[in-house]
């Protein structure tokens, strides 16, 4: 959509004459307002816009038309920086700055002033079924009332796969209102280069991961063969899990994760299985939390080989103390509060 600045102009102009217009008959600023709202919408101007051009036209100042000096008043400012806003999400301050002739200090306290705020686009999130939402709620209840009553965050073991592409594309911002969502944007093709890692972690750090050989999916062996390494890495890395409390195992319900080989080699293993609600990314701490920071790092990176990306990836690990972990663990139950709250809808934060 092509913003036209000299319509805004236009159609500015015309409310400061229906302005002057109630003005002569004798209405005040609220009341005018209030008039102009009826036709236009509620937006159409502000309060504090209609009590400005009262006070001109009190003053004997009658001319509504735009002063010849560089900059804007500041009522005139909002209402065309708002509608540039409006025409695309995406434009950019130093963008609105050009347009308006206005420094880029000047656009951001006016963007404050209306309550815009700068946020990453979202992916969308899967439309929740009734059955979808009514799992959800189960499982979050069942959950809580398990932590209150034998806590077992600290148990956890979290695992899950991500494909790392070669070339990763940088999420752009956009301007919404603090209470909306932000716009969402296409991912990088699935067809370019990439390579598949696997990685298990719980509050005090990575445990194991691999990245996948060229050429290799995840299936049930596959699968349990990684259970087989990451057992291994579990009785030296956490030893009183293994022998003491014993494993809490999380993981989401890909069919490698959920068919009967896997699921037979999990009551091998002896790992109590953590329930997960289909199609619940928000609910992963994978998902919402690791992969949510770790493709932050790599956006913008771009890689020659599989092991450019390993290289990435120990400096990522590396570079978080436990306290990154701890917190993506940790905030579980209140994720799982948020969904009972919510009769089960996506928590997004």
């Amino acid at each position: 959509m092509i913003f036209d600045l000299s319509k805004m102009e236009s159609k500015n102009q015309h409310l400061r004459h229906v302005l002057l217009f109630y003005f002569r008959k004798g209405k005040n600023a609220v009341q005018a307002r209030r008039k102009l709202c009826e036709v236009y919408g509620e937006d159409v101007l502000t309060e504090r816009q209609c009590q400005n051009w009262f006070k001109k036209f009190r003053s004997g100042n009658f001319d509504v038309e735009d002063s010849s000096r560089s900059g804007r008043p500041v009522e005139a400012d909002e209402d065309i920086i708002k509608a540039l806003i409006d025409s695309n999400r995406r434009i950019t301050t130093r963008e609105i700055a050009q347009t308006l002739h206005l420094s880029n200090s000047t656009v951001h306290d006016h963007l404050k002033r209306l309550g815009f705020t700068s946020k990453l686009d979202t992916w969308i999130p899967h439309n929740l079924t009734e059955r979808n939402l009514c799992c959800r709620l189960d499982i979050c209840d069942m959950l809580l009332k398990r932590q209150e009553n034998d806590p077992f965050l600290k148990r956890i073991v979290t695992g899950d796969e991500k494909w790392v592409v070669y070339n990763n594309v940088k999420r752009k911002r956009s301007w919404s209102k603090k209470d909306q969502p932000a716009q969402s944007t296409s991912k990088a093709d699935i067809h370019q280069k990439k390579v598949m890692l696997s990685v298990w972690w719980d509050f005090k750090g990575i445990v194991f991961y691999e990245l996948l050989p060229d050429k290799t999916t995840i299936n049930s062996d596959v699968y349990c063969h990684q259970l087989d390494k990451l057992n291994e890495s579990l009785k030296h890395k956490r030893p009183e899990l293994i022998n003491r409390k014993g494993v809490v195992f999380h993981q989401d319900n890909a069919r490698p994760h959920t068919s009967l080989v896997t699921r037979q080699k999990l009551l091998q293993l002896g790992w109590n299985i953590m329930p997960h609600p289909p199609y619940s990314p928000d609910l992963a701490p994978s998902d919402y939390h690791l992969f949510r920071s770790l493709q932050n790092y790599l956006d913008g990176n771009t890689f020659g080989s599989n092991e450019d990306v390993k290289n990435h990836l120990e400096k990522f690990f590396s570079s978080k103390e436990q306290i990154f972990y701890e917190r993506g663990i940790m905030s579980l139950p209140g994720r799982w509060k948020k969904v009972l709250d919510h009769n089960g809808q996506y928590v997004f934060q």
